[in-house]
């Protein structure tokens, strides 16, 4: 493999801001040093006036992903390669297990479509059916193939949801080896009763989708979990934290010294109510779950980032179409006479660096040393990649990002790599993008063009998850 030299860039860390060369050989940072010389053989990129930041860490996406009777239509090429140009250079995906059949199966499956990712993955397992064989293959995972986080659910109650009972049980199963579960906290027994409520009476628009899923019950169902994971004694993560009554329950458990994380995502942190007020059906594009809050939950939100209760942004990149383009089976068009139907999830693998950078570290006032602990140090080291993944350091892999911090440009859909046809953050104007982007020290993304290859992703076998406090 050739030699990468990235010159004159300021290299930021979580921890680390200065001035200086990367030499990246064999997929590796071999030396970090002051006016390196190299020999002829060695490709040069110029990073001056750029900073020079690990690639990002998304620790939640779903990619060719089957949810009910739809499925997300970003393939693993696609959603890679719309990850590597927004400054994504590592992700961890959703696998499922099949009610009645093994996580094992799961896993194979799921490697059989990650085999073609442009960016280096690794695995959550969804646990469905957690029974006592379901269990004893969590073993088998964690040693076996790294796969140490595993998600659950407290909703969509016949699809996703499992009981108390079962959380308690992977819960205990996955502290026999270095696992953390994952957790979408909603209370769903609930939730099925107002949304039946609202279609008989005939209130079937969009809007709904927000007005039937109320924060008390997320914070609910956290409170619950946080109570389940104490008496298990082992690491808990909530996915997509939406609403402060959740937040609260986080901060009062890491307070007492309970090893609880969570992560929230860009459209929780800027977008707001107002967007379920579009004309028609076009508030859809927002249905994901939890749904969009006031503005009183995202100042809480920006507290809790600020003083580490919160300690990863997230995408969850969950990309249904707006339109039936590519069918309706990945179409949010499935529920436009009843959004009980509209399939939950939105995009955001492209969007999330720039837009976190513009909104957190020019207009929150976040430092850029936080910044990047967000969106790659702190997810590589909960989830087991750290410090392979996660930091610019002698040792670690070269996948390093050079963004200007002051160019401005304006999102478009149009222009961006993944399949879904819409953003949810169109025409929004931004200051600070992608340049370049080093995969193992080869660069894949050069300004708009792609220079990576389908299938140059590698599998991630992770270490423990759950273990930084």
């Amino acid at each position: 493999m050739a030699a990468t030299l990235i010159k004159n860039g300021r290299i930021v860390t979580a921890v680390d801001d200065y001035i200086a060369d990367i030499l990246a050989e064999d997929g590796r940072i071999r030396t970090i040093g002051r006016d390196l010389q190299v020999g002829a053989h060695v490709e040069i990129h110029d990073a001056s006036g750029l900073l020079v930041m690990p690639g990002g860490v998304d620790v939640h996406t779903h990619l060719d992903w089957e949810f009910g009777v739809s499925k997300t239509v970003d393939s693993f090429v696609s959603g890679t390669t719309a990850a590597a140009f927004g400054g994504t250079t590592t992700l961890i995906d959703f696998a499922n297990q099949t009610r009645g059949q093994s996580p094992l199966a799961g896993i194979e499956d799921w490697h059989g479509r990650a085999k073609t990712a442009c960016i280096d993955v690794g695995a959550h397992m969804i646990m469905l059916d957690v029974t006592d064989q379901a269990l004893a293959d969590m073993k088998i995972l964690m040693a076996r193939e790294g796969v140490t986080s595993f998600k659950l659910f407290t909703a969509y109650p016949g699809v996703l949801q499992v009981d108390d009972g079962a959380i308690f049980k992977t819960m205990r199963m996955a502290g026999t080896g270095g696992g953390m579960v994952c957790v979408h906290a909603e209370n769903g027994g609930v939730i099925d009763v107002l949304v039946k409520e609202a279609v008989a009476a005939g209130r079937t628009g969009p809007k709904y989708h927000a007005l039937t899923r109320p924060t008390i019950m997320e914070g609910e169902a956290t409170h619950r979990v946080i109570c389940i994971a104490e008496l298990a004694e082992v690491p808990v993560y909530f996915v997509h934290l939406s609403a402060q009554e959740a937040l609260k329950s986080v901060s009062e458990a890491r307070d007492r010294g309970i090893p609880v994380h969570a992560e929230t995502c860009p459209h929780y942190l800027f977008l707001g109510p107002e967007e379920y007020d579009r004309p028609g059906f076009e508030s859809a594009k927002y249905v994901m779950t939890p749904p969009i809050r006031g503005r009183e939950h995202q100042q809480a939100l920006w507290r809790g980032l600020k003083n580490s209760d919160l300690q990863v942004i997230s995408t969850d990149h969950c990309p249904f179409c707006f339109s039936d383009k590519f069918g309706l089976k990945v179409s949010k068009q499935q529920g436009k006479d009843d959004f009980s139907k509209i399939p939950n999830g939105a995009p955001g693998l492209e969007t999330r660096l720039p837009v976190v950078f513009d909104g957190g570290v020019r207009k929150q006032k976040l430092s850029l040393n936080r910044f990047v602990d967000l969106m790659s140090t702190t997810p590589a080291k909960l989830f087991g990649l750290f410090p392979k993944k996660g930091t610019i350091a002698v040792g670690s892999d070269a996948d390093i990002v050079l963004f200007d911090p002051e160019e401005k440009w304006t999102v478009r859909a149009a222009e961006h790599h993944s399949r879904i046809d819409y953003s949810l953050f169109e025409g929004r104007e931004l200051t600070g993008r992608v340049r370049k982007v080093f995969l193992r020290g080869q660069c894949i993304v050069d300004g708009q063009k792609w220079l990576g290859r389908e299938g140059m992703g590698q599998f991630q076998k992770r270490g423990a998850s759950g273990t930084v406090f």
